[in-house]
């Protein structure tokens, strides 16, 4: 395994990171996720990512259940804050008291000390940025967090919250974790510079497109039964287009050249998220041990200058 700072901060994680949307303690039950947290660990990942409105905490306490059989200071544990977490007016979004008093059950369903990575699981454009941010710095102050970040957030919502960062010397936005992928590119016109700018890491989800940049929908077949594309409740990003036949014709064409590089399908897309330097890490979602087995072999993949050139003929 292969660990990257995470942006300019002197926290490392490992390039791959093991998430847990749509599986632990929802989909899949707590064997699962033992086996396969379990096995990451053991392949030398140590960055593990979880939310709170996953199964409505169900998945923070499975995590936390499992990540007790190693010591806390050897991983790195993020979890997010935003979405409805139950009925009342302030039970989401990101005010002050949405945010501390989620931090605070958070810490109580994983089962530790402090969160490393405390992050905005999306921009709330109902409560002062300010506010938002002052919550933040002060669990950082606490010592509940040690670093936060943000997810989903535009260049521009990005850029704002930095100036009130560097204005009122609060504790800096530490990572940013957006929807990116070979098929979904759109971050590298503004966020990806930006984020490179402020020294803000990239923890990037969706790295395999939910499942497409595995090669497993084939053109021209029916969607594999009990696949994500079938499930109504798990496709939220997944669209007509990414389905359709072109796209999926490119993706088998992609095989060729992932035989070249010998690596696996999977495996050329995660190395070519982290061809960018300020990429910290990928989030992958497994199932299996075998998954993470596969995807954990692309850290440190260097792709060539030719397999890249005619990747991006191939997606052009």
């Amino acid at each position: 395994m292969q660990y990257r700072h995470l942006g300019k901060y002197g926290v490392r994680v490992s390039e791959i990171c093991l998430g847990s949307w749509l599986t632990y303690g929802n989909a899949k039950d707590e064997s699962v996720a033992r086996d396969c947290i379990h096995t990451a660990y053991d392949l030398g990942i140590n960055f593990f990512d979880t939310a709170n409105v996953y199964a409505r905490g169900e998945t923070e306490k499975v995590v936390g259940k499992v990540l007790k059989d190693f010591p806390r200071e050897s991983f790195v544990l993020a979890t997010k804050v935003y979405f409805p977490m139950g009925p009342g007016p302030n039970d989401r979004g990101l005010s002050r008291k949405h945010i501390i008093e989620q931090c605070n059950a958070s810490l109580k369903r994983l089962g530790v000390d402090y969160i490393d990575l405390y992050q905005a699981h999306r921009y709330d454009p109902n409560v002062p940025l300010s506010e938002t941010l002052m919550a933040f710095d002060h669990l950082v102050q606490q010592g509940k967090i040690l670093y936060y970040g943000v997810s989903e957030w535009s260049a521009s919502q990005i850029a704002h919250a930095t100036d009130i960062v560097r204005l009122g010397g609060l504790a800096p936005i530490a990572s940013d974790q957006p929807y990116y992928n070979l098929l979904d590119r759109d971050i590298e016109q503004e966020v990806l510079p930006l984020c490179q700018r402020e020294g803000i890491g990239i923890i990037n989800f969706s790295p395999l497109a939910q499942g497409i940049l595995t090669g497993k929908y084939k053109p021209g077949e029916p969607l594999p039964q009990g696949s994500r594309a079938t499930d109504p409740k798990q496709n939220a990003f997944l669209s007509e287009e990414h389905l359709g036949e072109d796209v999926l014709t490119r993706v088998q064409n992609l095989k060729t050249i992932a035989e070249q590089e010998g690596l696996t399908l999977s495996q050329l897309a995660l190395a070519w998220c982290l061809r960018h330097e300020i990429l910290s890490s990928v989030i992958i979602g497994a199932t299996r041990a075998e998954q993470v087995k596969e995807n954990a072999e692309a850290a440190g993949k260097k792709l060539s200058a030719q397999t890249l050139e005619a990747i991006d003929k191939l997606f052009s």
